[in-house]
């Protein structure tokens, strides 16, 4: 009789990403995939995280700096920031900049609302190169 292995389920789109940047936002400095595959509990391949850790460097979630013959990975912002750079990415999908934004605004609640209103009502602040 032959034994059938069953899959685990697969995860939502995301969830490993997230995952992987929740476990670098846990480290005190720089962390190695292997020392982020621990703390996912091991159950992935050394080579899933790698996988994902550079897909997160291609989006601009993480970076990495050389440590030793490999590489030590740091998320590139806290998850506000990772959040922002998100809207930013559909925002510039789109066409019609003035619809999505005016859409968006519109399906704020009042209190998002009023506060993106006070947020908007600032002084501009200064970006990274000016």
């Amino acid at each position: 009789m032959t034994e059938h292995r069953r899959r685990p389920p697969r995860r939502a789109q995301g969830e490993l990403e997230a995952s992987v940047l929740s476990a670098l936002r846990q480290a005190d400095g720089p962390a190695t995939a292997g020392w982020v595959r621990e703390r996912l509990g091991g159950g992935l391949a050394y080579t899933t995280v790698i996988t994902i850790l550079t897909r997160l460097l291609a989006k601009g979630a993480v970076t990495r700096e050389r440590s030793g013959r490999s590489f030590a990975w740091l998320p590139a912002s806290d998850e506000a920031g990772l959040a922002a750079r998100r809207m930013h990415r559909v925002l510039d999908a789109e066409r019609d900049r003035e619809a999505v934004l005016t859409s968006f605004v519109a399906g704020l609640g009042p209190d998002d609302e009023r506060l993106l209103r006070e947020l908007l009502g600032q002084p501009p602040r200064p970006r990274r190169g000016d």
